[in-house]
């Protein structure tokens, strides 16, 4: 989602909040009032945030993302059993920038040189889009780093994917938030999409990455779908248990996507929401958030 969009609905609700008679503000709760930190690891600074207690759960951002991106009732609603850990991927926020250029597997690489400077021991990795690419990537170069993978919205690297729709890839980047919010959820899911906007707008200070940084992404997805990504054409060497979930009508990543995904990682289930786009994840956050809790638990 671009920092334009975010940036026109938080200014509407500052006029909103404007306009209503003053009133004391308390501090922020949960993950919006948890401070930006910053990991010194072997990759180079990564700033993350944390929240929560209880078995750990990193969660990886999709393309263009930053923390700020994570709707957070569905972060709040998994720290109310887990130890929470949102950062953001390499050139964005606090996080170094990597050699370019960069691939799926280098961005697994400076992943799993957080879950060692945070001492995570075996966390659940959540990846949604391109951070499912990474989770995947992770899986195969770090296999002892990981004990659950849940892959949200995301495809293989094995070249066998269908690729996907350009239209709904360059809708992303709108500058208009009914187009993007219309690539993320459904024509009719409107409240769900208000709702996620509302959400993001309370991070302070909110920020996405750059286009130079979306651009760099935007390459290392390219060789991931194309399957020159080398831990891309060897998801069979993931042992981990694996979560594939998706909306049924995600128009980035068609659902025969994750069916391939399922079959592909052989200790996998797949979940698909009904009326549900690429952002299913917190448009379902009340479903998805405890088939996350039963998979790790399991």
């Amino acid at each position: 989602m671009s920092a334009a969009v975010v940036a026109a609905v938080a200014l509407s609700a500052t006029g909103a909040a404007a306009s209503a008679s003053a009133a004391p503000v308390p501090p922020p709760s949960g993950i919006l009032g948890a401070p930006t930190l910053v990991a010194h690891t072997h990759s180079g600074d990564v700033g993350y945030r944390e929240v929560g207690e209880g078995s750990p759960i990193l969660l990886i951002a999709g393309r263009g993302m930053s923390m700020d991106g994570w709707a957070p009732s569905f972060v709040d609603g998994l720290a109310a059993h887990h130890r929470v850990v949102v950062f953001d991927n390499e050139g964005v926020g606090e996080t170094a920038p990597l050699t370019p250029p960069v691939s799926v597997s280098d961005m697994a690489d400076q992943t799993s040189a957080l879950i060692t400077a945070l001492h995570l021991h075996r966390p659940t990795v959540l990846g949604w889009s391109l951070g499912g690419m990474v989770a995947q990537a992770l899986a195969v170069r770090h296999p002892n780093e990981v004990s659950h993978l849940v892959l949200a919205a995301t495809q293989p690297g094995t070249g066998a994917a269908l690729p996907i729709p350009p239209a709904a890839a360059a809708a992303l980047d709108s500058s208009d938030p009914a187009v993007v919010m219309s690539v993320l959820f459904p024509p009719d899911q409107g409240a769900a999409a208000r709702a996620y906007l509302a959400g993001v707008v309370q991070y302070p200070h909110f920020y996405a990455a750059s286009p130079a940084v979306k651009a760099a992404q935007d390459a290392a997805i390219g060789q991931w779908m194309a399957g020159r990504d080398p831990a891309g054409r060897h998801l069979e060497r993931i042992h981990t248990p694996a979560l594939v979930a998706d909306g049924a009508q995600d128009l980035l990543d068609p659902s025969a996507n994750d069916r391939l995904l399922r079959d592909t990682v052989r200790d996998s289930g797949l979940v698909l929401y009904p009326d549900a786009g690429h952002a299913f994840l917190f448009q379902n956050t009340a479903a998805f958030v405890p088939a996350i809790d039963a998979f790790v638990h399991r």
